[in-house]
């Protein structure tokens, strides 16, 4: 039969329960002996004192030299019996005869109990004896004569079957006292067994430490950067990939610091005060963009006590999106193509139907002649095949919008730096087009012309095209982000890719407008990528 097991809160109960009641037990018995020694002595002391008082009374010192003494003795030693609430007061010769007692009968009789050798030789002494009346706790001293010798001794005696009772009352109070404890220790025990219970969210040990477990497994997998923080702003928790992407030398332990002193321009502390979540935002570590979400941790009564960050290198989102814009440019590229060369064999078959085959002929050298010279051309002077098929894309694509698009033939851009970024090239070459493209959608003849030279130490790309051109009152504005001529919504990001691209590769753009009031894009890149990494920091 398999044994239940006991959950945590009973097992704190009935820990915490036994360790009381073994305590408690072991200190009652420790104080009951306490205290019955104490009793003992102090009644003790109380009959050695009375004893010393009797023997020093002059009169009773006087006594022993009359024929009875017992007649001044008895009387004396009664009325100090009665006074202290001594069970006896004795007072007998050297040979042990009574001249004193309770009982007059026995006045004359011999001492018993056989413990006046002591006192005999001039000692005060305490001890336990059984007397005439039972045992009892006493109290004798020598009655010294004039000439210092010992006459006589005085017993002074507290029954034990009275000393026992004064006991019994006291160990019932102790009983009492811990019999409360007990019952205030188990109270105590099953409420931190509940307060416990609802701290750990009624979990088990095992449960709490395969939980564990697995929160650190998951955050090892995830690739994007988690740091967490306390109320104190102390690192709590922080996963490899945002060691990486925080350039955290690996030999040195943050769990524990502020987290300021690890990144002083972090906003998790205000994030954690205010109270406000914050989801995308854009932030600068070193070299590289973040896209950071920052969420405050509260408690069960709704306090903040802390802060979580998940970030992730924005390069491998851009990454992802320019690999996912090739694709789409790539079948734009293909549609465009298809659908012009569709018209065109269309064309051929309508000349040949018409049996005008010299013309069908130079329909198709001409076409052929035209693509033959810029794929021709694109090969020898623009050799980089991303470069140049990108711009093979966007000659169909202009050629399905009838847009007069042409590669000034000076062009060179063979001497391209195998360090420049080829991605950032694309994006500024490719957004640049594409806003030409667009820009002389609504002119009569649409023309737009693009013209590389990598002479020199600079890389210079230009754009232009004959649209209406840029009103002077936005000019201003035309490189913000989200900011369009056309106030549509989700527009106004090319200009911005644009120009951020051309700040990261170190260079400069400016804009120009020409004799046909359209614009001109001039962008100039240094060969030399020797530019300085940003240095904010999140």
């Amino acid at each position: 039969m398999k044994i239940p097991r006991l959950r945590l809160p009973y097992k704190m109960i009935l820990f915490i329960c036994t360790l009381l009641f073994v305590t408690i037990l072991l200190m009652g018995q420790l104080f009951t002996h306490m205290l019955t020694s104490s009793i003992e002595e102090q009644i003790g002391e109380r009959a050695l004192r009375v004893a010393q008082t009797v023997a020093s009374i002059p009169a009773v010192r006087d006594a022993f030299d009359d024929k009875e003494p017992s007649r001044v003795i008895q009387p004396i030693a009664e009325e100090i019996r009665a006074k202290t609430g001594a069970e006896y007061v004795v007072v007998g010769n050297r040979e042990g005869i009574r001249y004193s007692h309770p009982i007059p009968d026995r006045i004359g009789k011999e001492m018993v109990g056989g413990d006046n050798g002591p006192v005999l030789d001039g000692k005060a002494i305490i001890s336990k004896a059984v007397g005439s009346l039972g045992p009892a706790l006493r109290g004798k001293a020598p009655i010294f004569g004039k000439n210092g010798q010992v006459i006589g001794v005085v017993s002074v005696g507290f029954l034990m079957e009275k000393i026992d009772d004064v006991k019994d009352e006291y160990n019932e109070r102790i009983i009492l006292i811990t019999a409360c404890s007990l019952l205030l220790g188990t109270g105590g025990a099953i409420l931190i067994a509940r307060m416990v219970k609802r701290a750990i969210l009624g979990l088990e040990p095992d449960e709490i430490a395969a939980l564990y477990v697995e929160k650190q497994a998951i955050l090892e997998s995830i690739r994007e950067g988690i740091i967490a923080i306390n109320r104190q702003g102390a690192i709590t928790m922080i996963n490899q990939a945002a060691g990486k992407i925080l350039q955290l030398p690996g030999g040195i332990e943050v769990i524990g610091r502020h987290i300021l002193d690890v990144l002083p321009e972090s906003r998790l502390l205000e994030v954690m005060r205010s109270g406000q979540s914050e989801f995308d935002r854009q932030m600068w570590i070193g070299d590289q963009e973040i896209i950071a979400n920052r969420i405050p941790v509260y408690n069960p009564q709704r306090q903040a006590i802390g802060a979580v960050a998940s970030f992730r290198s924005k390069s491998e989102i851009y990454r992802l999106g320019k690999e996912l814009s090739r694709v789409k440019e790539y079948a734009e590229a293909l549609r465009a193509q298809t659908h012009e060369f569709s018209n065109k064999l269309y064309a051929i078959s309508g000349l040949i139907q018409l049996e005008s085959y010299q013309e069908a002929i130079d329909m198709i050298t001409r076409q052929s002649d035209i693509h033959q010279n810029l794929i021709q051309f694109i090969m020898k002077e623009i050799p980089d095949p991303m470069i140049g098929g990108l711009l093979i894309g966007k000659y169909n694509l202009a050629q399905e919008l009838k847009v007069d698009f042409e590669i000034d033939r000076e062009s060179s851009f063979r001497d391209v730096p195998a360090d420049v970024d080829r991605d950032l090239l694309m994006t500024i070459i490719g957004n640049l087009v594409d806003n030409a493209i667009e820009a002389v959608q609504t002119q009569a003849v649409k023309q737009v012309k693009v013209f590389f030279m990598d002479l020199g130490n600079d890389l210079i790309i230009e754009c232009e095209d004959n649209g209406p051109g840029i009103p002077d009152e936005y000019r201003d504005r035309i490189f913000e982000q989200g900011f369009s001529t056309k106030g549509e919504e989700q527009r106004g990001f090319g200009l911005f890719l644009v120009r951020r691209a051309v700040s990261i590769l170190g260079g400069s753009i400016i804009f120009t407008r020409n004799e046909e009031g359209g614009t001109v894009f001039t962008v100039a890149l240094p060969k030399c990528q020797n530019r300085e990494p940003r240095s904010d920091q999140t």
